[in-house]
């Protein structure tokens, strides 16, 4: 096999087992992957539009319509009118999912240390090189 397809099916196969990981360990905190997803891209991203967030999440809308209807009845995210623009909604964090947030990122901090424990710098500095120019690629196909 050559060694870019075998680097594109190891992409893909890393990626969906790290994120099995994660949401195997993230459910113990009572999180579904969609929503420890969205939130973590929002504490990231600060307020997103729901279109910026349901692109930057790779759903459809009506999906992350009822995905941010749960995360809003536990009151963990607000949504307002966009200023300019009375049909775009802004999603934005409530102080609420604080200690939320604070256990995602522990676990998913102490599962990224021990999937990359030993891997050196500068193979991890290549790697991300690598991504960087593959994201570049895609953002400009779309």
């Amino acid at each position: 096999m050559a060694e870019d397809l075998q680097f594109a099916v190891q992409l893909g196969k890393v990626a969906r087992r790290w994120r099995t990981r994660l949401d195997s360990r993230l459910r113990s905190a009572g999180l579904t992957q969609a929503r420890w997803m969205a939130l973590l891209e929002l504490s990231r991203s600060g307020d997103l539009t729901q279109r910026e967030l349901a692109f930057s999440l790779g759903v459809e809308g009506p999906t992350l319509v009822r995905l941010l209807d749960g995360l809003e009845a536990q009151g963990m995210i607000e949504r307002h009118p966009c200023p300019g623009d009375r049909r775009a909604k802004r999603v934005h964090l409530t102080e609420a999912a604080d200690p939320v947030l604070r256990e995602i990122r522990k676990i998913t901090d102490a599962t990224r240390r021990e999937l990359l424990e030993g891997v050196a710098s500068a193979d991890l500095s290549a790697a991300l090189r690598v991504l960087a120019l593959i994201g570049e690629r895609l953002e400009q196909t779309e």
